[in-house]
């Protein structure tokens, strides 16, 4: 694969404390500017901004692979083995899972392992890692 460019990404968090234990301390993401009203993080190499917001916002569920996928999500395709480096430090801190750590579409063309939970205001996060990256984008 290429080198890509960073993304962007901003999202609504109710407690700007619990964020940045969350991004800050457990996912290990570096902060940068910040306001009263909002925190930027370095995302794995991303521009990933939590901004306060105490509006109720609704969610969907879709199926995928039997699992009720929370719509919206974001995360990362992480590396096979930094995956499973991510899953341990996940299990170890007692996260809950909202879909725990499982091998999705096991010897099809694009196996994937693939883990949800929610951060502290209920956004919902996936880490994955493709068992052959070039399937990223295969159908």
């Amino acid at each position: 694969m290429t080198s890509l460019p960073p993304f962007h990404l901003a999202i609504p968090v109710h407690n700007l404390k619990e964020a940045k234990h969350f991004y800050g301390e457990l996912l290990n993401c570096s902060e940068g500017r910040s306001s009263e009203r909002w925190i930027d993080y370095n995302f794995f190499g991303h521009q990933l901004v939590v901004h306060l917001d105490t509006s109720n916002i609704k969610k969907s569920l879709n199926l995928v692979d039997g699992e009720s996928v929370p719509i919206p999500h974001f995360g990362l395709v992480l590396d096979w083995n930094d995956w499973e480096l991510m899953r341990e430090k996940f299990k170890n801190s007692k996260i809950e899972f909202i879909i725990k750590p499982y091998i999705r579409f096991k010897d099809q063309i694009g196996e994937q392992a693939t883990m949800f939970f929610l951060d502290p205001s209920g956004n919902a996060l996936e880490f994955k890692a493709f068992k052959n990256i070039n399937q990223l984008f295969t159908h």
